[in-house]
């Protein structure tokens, strides 16, 4: 009789079969009885629903949800094409969701299809899919991104409701801007004679700025015999400029979430001190904050590291070699790397303790930051050299949080726009909020994500005079919640609310 161990490694090997083929959504009949129920008791797959299964982690702990969200999309994908084939598509409003590249996994996936049947499947962690019983657009009107069937932008401004303007600004109005000429929508709406809605549409472009389409719109259904009274569906006007030639949706989603969130922002944070008198004194303040911050800021990250162990590697008195076990020889690389880091990142502080640009040196200086955090790990081998090389070329996904930060190609254009953004705003407090938020939501690189948000913060907190900041492992969850509050609902309210206290407590 074989081992179990021998036993585990045969259903191990069935998985990973199906894992090659890029299966994510995993069918009963897919695997046997007896594969599927050693998985499912060592943790290897996990159940979603009756007949489908979902590989997953066998050390995350009971209610965990990372490996649930990390498959959501790819197991939306596998069940509704076996379910309907390809007679589905998702809601117009989600379809416009993802197309201008936010992937935030929603509680209630709404599905069209003339199989539907007008109700929720429930999934994992309050999840569910609700198929409705409608006709789909026509062939030319869908599309396909990641086995998802999504309508097509120009169908989907033209079938999305009223209020979901309103509701959703931000999105809307970038997916707007994605359009480019007139005639990518006016087709549509003459053949439907979609006069009301071209009149919405046309007041929607105008409100963005784009007046060349709104008056395209409205002059050629008019020519064409439709009555226009060209109605504005959102309820207010924008408070920052969209580019006119900027069709990104990612590069317009932030500037536009950014000029929202600043005056939430301001209502929170304490006036900044200014810049203080002396720097040399600044900086020996942040000498002294150093190890707390260290200790804080990797066991944040779930390193296990103490004091004594910071100290020592900050004096040079330790020696990597003798630190037994691969978790505790890890643990200490990373705070090797942290202090080489800072040593960089005070360098940057005292930069702009001259009165330099504080997005500007931020932007010049965090790739050294960068390649020091992780230096020691990559040359011990535990990192690829390549992954100091620069910006991530792959997903990454955060644990436990319904945030799918945006794709690689999409951080290409976010990372100069976000440091545009960090350079031009005038208010130290809101460069220091939105600064770490921002940066943890585009999530730039495959690790270290977290510590150098923080790193920002804190040039940020100099340029205004605030205390170096440290966020204590204690708050840990409350700083969690907070990030996710504001990367799921665009509530900064929570974030802002806590770097307050923080720097409060320390004046």
């Amino acid at each position: 009789m074989a081992a179990p161990s021998a036993k585990l490694a045969e259903s191990l090997a069935v998985l990973k079969t199906l894992q090659d083929q890029g299966r994510i959504a995993i069918r009963t009949n897919e695997l046997s009885r007896t594969h599927r129920e050693r998985l499912l008791r060592t943790g290897f797959i996990r159940d979603v629903m009756k007949g489908w299964y979902v590989p997953a982690r066998p050390d995350e702990p009971p209610g965990e949800s990372t490996s649930w969200y990390a498959s959501f999309w790819a197991f939306a994908a596998a069940y509704l094409r076996d379910r309907f084939d390809r007679e589905w598509c998702l809601s117009p409003e989600q379809s416009i969701s993802l197309l201008t590249g936010d992937w935030t996994v929603p509680k209630q996936l709404l599905v069209r299809t003339p199989k539907g049947g007008n109700k929720p499947t429930g999934l994992l962690f309050n999840t569910s899919i609700f198929d409705m019983r409608l006709t789909l657009p026509a062939d030319d009107e869908i599309e396909e991104r990641h086995g998802l069937r999504l309508v097509k932008l120009p169908a989907a401004l033209i079938a999305c409701s009223p209020t979901h303007f309103a509701k959703h600004a931000i999105q809307m109005r970038a997916a707007l801007a994605m359009v480019s000429d007139a005639s990518e929508v006016l087709g549509r709406l003459l053949d439907g004679g979609h006069s009301t809605v071209a009149a919405r549409l046309a007041g929607a472009f105008r409100n963005i700025g784009r007046e060349q389409i709104a008056d395209n719109i409205v002059e050629t259904m008019r020519s064409a015999g439709y009555t226009i009274a060209e109605s504005d569906p959102f309820t207010d006007r924008m408070a920052v400029v969209i580019p006119p030639r900027e069709t990104s949706p990612y590069v317009n989603r932030l500037r536009m979430t950014w000029s929202r969130m600043r005056e939430d922002v301001l209502k929170h944070l304490p006036k900044p001190p200014g810049m203080p008198i002396d720097p040399e004194v600044y900086l020996r303040h942040v000498d002294d904050v150093y190890v707390t911050d260290a200790y804080n800021s990797l066991s944040i990250e779930g390193y296990k590291v103490s004091t004594d162990l910071i100290e020592r590697v900050r004096l040079g008195n330790w020696d990597p070699e003798t630190i037994k076990g691969d978790r505790a020889h890890h643990d200490a690389l990373a705070a090797r790397g942290y202090w080489q880091s800072f040593q960089l990142v005070k360098d940057s502080v005292r930069q702009v303790l001259t009165n330099k640009n504080a997005g500007a040196v931020a932007e010049r200086d965090h790739r050294g930051w960068y390649r020091e955090l992780l230096g020691p790990i990559v040359t011990a081998g535990i990192l690829k050299p390549a992954d100091l090389a620069g910006y991530r070329t792959g997903s990454v996904y955060i644990r436990r949080s319904m945030h799918s930060p945006p794709r690689a190609e999409a951080v290409r254009e976010l990372m100069p726009a976000y440091f545009d953004l960090l350079q031009s705003e005038p208010e130290p407090a809101v460069r220091v909020v939105l600064g770490h938020f921002m940066f943890v939501y585009i999530h730039p690189y495959f690790d270290g994500n977290g510590r150098m948000g923080r790193f920002l913060m804190n040039v940020m907190t100099a340029s205004g005079g605030y205390p170096w900041t440290v966020i204590p492992v204690d708050r840990r969850d409350e700083y969690m919640a907070s990030l996710e509050a504001a990367s799921v609902n665009q509530d900064i309210g929570p974030f802002s609310a806590l770097v307050s206290s923080l720097i409060t407590a320390r004046k």
